[in-house]
This record gives structure tokens, C-alpha cells and sequence, in this order.
């Protein structure tokens, strides 16, 4: 079930908003609606170079294997 929720933008904020939905042809919700989502997956997700750059990095895929596999057996020392 979708949600309303109200959000306060400054006027340059908002007209800066409204262009950007008009010249994609998108209403002025689905804009930011599609912005906040690409935002957060870009944030929670890597990239394919982020993820080449990792795996070409041999001493850190064994530590992180390393990791993993500690914390399966629940050993090792866990920071917070």
C-alpha cells in the first residue's frame, strides 16, 4: 500500500526539483520518489569497478574470507 508524506523544500529546491521532472517527463513525486531510491542503492550497493578493484586486491579477498568464515564458527573478536 503506498504512503503520503509531506516535504518541505526551500523555492530553489523545489524549482531546481520541478525542471529536472519536467525535463525528464515525470511528475514532480515520481522524480524525487526515483531520485531517493537510486541514492540509496547507490549507497548500500557497490559498483562492478568497486567490485573489480576488491577482488583484484588478493590479501584483502583472503581477510575477508577469512572474516567470514571466523564469524560462521562465531570466533574472533567483533568491534562495534
Amino acid at each position: 500500500m503506498s504512503k503520503t508524506i509531506t516535504l518541505r523544500l526551500d523555492e530553489d529546491t523545489y524549482r531546481a526539483f520541478a525542471a529536472a521532472a519536467r525535463a525528464d517527463g515525470r511528475s514532480l513525486a515520481n522524480l524525487i520518489q526515483r531520485a531517493a531510491l537510486l541514492k540509496i542503492q547507490e549507497d548500500q550497493f557497490i559498483d562492478d569497478a568497486e567490485m573489480a578493484e576488491i577482488l583484484a586486491n588478493s590479501a584483502l579477498v583472503e581477510r575477508l574470507q577469512e572474516g567470514s568464515e571466523e564469524a560462521r564458527e562465531r570466533r574472533g573478536r567483533f568491534v562495534e
